[in-house]
């Protein structure tokens, strides 16, 4: 059993996340090879949901099992006959269906029956007295929005006031997007079952999903022969990209950084870009900005060569630099335009962000050698679409920038995307809510063209940047909380990620 939220255990989830619908077709096959069946892979289930409710409410005596007419409600009622049999009062709701029970569903239900148990229709009213939630409604096999009487029970469940554990997802949460298009339950803690699924870490999850733990049922060593459909990153896998450095090396080996924007009233934006990519390890780095910051960014941070921008110190800029970043305060009048289109003449990786990608959307082209970072304000612009379609499915619209644009696109949000063009796709399991303040950004933008200018490639900068980022950010709140986070807050934590070798 592993819980996302343990602070003692970093390697408590697995790095690796499978297709909901894929595992449904394969779970039988599984099971076969371990030498199970179906029915007793969800007696594993409901037995491993049972001990995670008694291991977070150990005091907890009244259950109240809210039953799906599927598999999800089949390891429901295993966990109700569990929790009888240690001696807990157990009420059993049924959610009627048009079709009959799933086999293995139908006799978790009959074994609860011939055990003594109970099961109340979904109009019966509730015990008085109800300590813990389970909720057992719908499973892995959602597609569009509940519907009655799920989502009444749904509503019913979240105004209770009772802790609620969901059997592998939150009833309501769609497992392969994140997304929750209506009614979803809110749970304390969710057990996942066999594999993750990549619904729990992106999109609204995390506002629903609570504490995530995880169990195998067993089919560990089976999944491990499978390929994941995408990779979870997390701060223990940054020693992966980043290795102690040569003792001999000297500035121009850690990379040359050019850092393009800052309009008028703008200047902290590329300040902050800058000195983000100075604390993550990039060996110079050069600013071209409106001739106003020069002083300013000059005295904030000595260590940055800042320049007035304009088309000779741009075109010199671009000639020494082995890496480009443009967009943050660029803003979108002509003196940013001109500085794009003359940087976009250039064969160097690149990072495009902010304005930059405004811009982009009005003017699309392709390029390999380019990581755009997008909100999903900016990538629902760049798709010529809307930011609910873009949340509805963040992976489509992650792949679709991808394929349209080139490059690795990293799709900001909660449970932040990576994907290239080639289909390969991770998502960044840190960060945390401190980070919806202005300029966190502009400091992710930083620390990807710094990883950048180290010469790591384009999808592990990106995968890099972004670990580094969001675990930065989470030992801030873990330190003082989320509340009034200032991107600058995080510069001096750096220091703890990009030398993962020594505090480790």
């Amino acid at each position: 059993m592993a819980d996302r939220m343990n602070k003692t255990n970093k390697s408590s989830l697995p790095h690796c996340a499978y297709s909901a619908e894929w595992l449904r077709g394969w779970e039988g096959e599984a099971a076969k090879l371990a030498g199970l069946s179906l029915y007793q892979l969800m007696e594993r289930a409901g037995d491993a949901a049972l001990r995670t409710i008694n291991w977070c409410y150990p005091y907890a005596r009244h259950y109240l099992i809210l039953a799906g007419h599927g598999n999800n409600g089949g390891d429901g009622y295993v966990a109700a006959r569990l929790a009888a049999a240690q001696g807990k009062a157990v009420t059993v709701i049924e959610c009627p269906g048009s079709r009959p029970l799933p086999d293995e569903a139908r006799q978790a239900r009959q074994a609860w029956l011939d055990a003594g148990g109970s099961i109340a229709g979904v109009d019966e009213g509730w015990p008085p007295q109800v300590d813990v939630i389970v909720d057992g409604l719908l499973g892995t096999g959602l597609k569009d929005a509940p519907r009655e009487p799920y989502t009444g029970l749904i509503h019913r469940a979240n105004d209770h006031g009772a802790p609620i554990v969901s059997l592998d997802l939150p009833s309501g949460l769609n497992a392969e997007t994140g997304a929750a298009p209506a009614a979803v339950i809110k749970a304390a803690h969710t057990v996942t079952f066999i594999a993750l699924k990549p619904g729990l870490l992106t999109g609204k999850a995390r506002s629903v999903t609570g504490k995530l733990h995880y169990d195998d049922l067993g089919l560990g060593n089976w999944l491990q022969q499978q390929t994941p459909l995408l990779e979870r990153l997390t701060a223990d896998l940054l020693p992966r990209w980043l290795t102690p450095r040569d003792p001999c090396a000297h500035k121009g080996d850690n990379g040359r950084l050019v850092i393009i924007g800052g309009d008028h009233g703008l200047s902290g934006a590329i300040r902050m870009t800058g000195e983000a990519a100075l604390r993550t390890g990039a060996g110079l780095v050069r600013v071209l900005t409106r001739e106003e910051n020069v002083g300013s960014l000059l005295t904030a941070r000595p260590e940055l060569m800042v320049e007035p921008l304009n088309d000779q110190s741009l075109r010199q800029g671009l000639e020494w630099a082995d890496v480009i970043v443009i967009g943050p305060g660029l803003g979108q009048s002509e003196w940013g335009k001109n500085a794009l289109r003359i940087a976009e003449n250039y064969d160097k990786p690149m990072l495009w962000d902010a304005d930059a990608l405004n811009l982009l959307a009005i003017n699309p082209q392709k390029r390999h050698n380019r990581i755009v970072t997008p909100h999903p304000g900016e990538a629902a612009r760049l798709l010529n679409s809307k930011v609910g379609v873009v949340e509805s499915d963040r992976f489509l619209a992650a792949a679709n920038i991808a394929k349209r644009y080139g490059g690795v696109v990293v799709l900001k949000g909660a449970g932040t995307l990576i994907a290239d063009a080639g289909g390969q796709t991770s998502i960044a399991d840190v960060g945390n809510a401190g980070m919806a303040s202005g300029g966190m950004g502009d400091l992710l933008s930083g620390i990807i063209g710094g990883l950048l200018a180290q010469k790591l490639s384009l999808y592990d900068a990106a995968c890099a940047g972004c670990v580094i980022h969001g675990a930065a950010a989470d030992w801030l709140a873990a330190e003082k909380g989320t509340r009034g986070m200032l991107a600058t807050d995080l510069l001096p934590a750096l220091y703890r990620f990009v030398n993962p070798e020594h505090f480790a």
